[in-house]
């Protein structure tokens, strides 16, 4: 009979720090599909997945890449950009028949008016039930992008090129993205019939 301590191995992915399986196991309590949202330095993706023991079943997704072929010129990690993947994931979920989803955030921390918040502020306005505090969300100024475009009106000369040279490179002017930013929500709209 062997005594001592007894050692419990944690899960691989959990010990690379990948997967916080505490939070996973509440949310799958819920039985809702998940909006799952993740964000790096370039992109935003977002999914709707139905929990399934084989696996997950993703029933929507949208990809920031996406959005340059709806004529988004900005970049594509920025809050504007978020807002409009959540938007069109949104869009997509309510085709297939999701109405209601729980937050997937996973390892992310989260500060009020994060852009993983205007993933879920453009889900929302997209028409999904989604359980949130009103506090978190971004504005709609910020959504919008006029942040940016104030930012870039207070700047001039090889600050201002070197600050906006992604954007200057797509032809647009970083004042102008409020506008630019209402069209491509628009061609969203029109694109999923709404």
């Amino acid at each position: 009979m062997v005594k001592g301590p007894h050692k419990t191995v944690q899960y691989r992915r959990d010990r690379e720090g990948k997967t916080d399986y505490h939070y996973r196991r509440r949310m799958l309590k819920s039985g809702k599909p998940r909006l799952i949202a993740r964000i790096s330095l370039k992109h935003v993706r977002t999914q709707v997945a139905d929990p399934d023991p084989e696996g997950d079943e993703i029933l929507a997704s949208a990809f920031s890449k996406e959005l340059s072929e709806l004529g988004w010129k900005a970049n594509t990690s920025n809050t504007s950009s978020a807002y409009l993947v959540g938007l069109l994931c949104g869009y997509r979920a309510l085709e297939v028949g999701v109405k209601e989803c729980v937050l997937d955030i996973d390892k992310f921390v989260a500060s009020p008016q994060a852009k993983i918040f205007a993933v879920l502020k453009g889900a929302l306005d997209a028409g999904l039930s989604i359980s949130h505090d009103e506090d978190v969300l971004p504005s709609e100024e910020r959504i919008r992008g006029e942040h940016i475009s104030n930012y870039a009106e207070d700047l001039e000369g090889e600050k201002y090129e070197s600050q906006f040279s992604n954007y200057l490179e797509n032809d647009l002017e970083p004042e102008d993205l409020p506008e630019h930013f209402k069209e491509v929500k628009e061609a969203i709209q029109t694109q999923c019939g709404v």
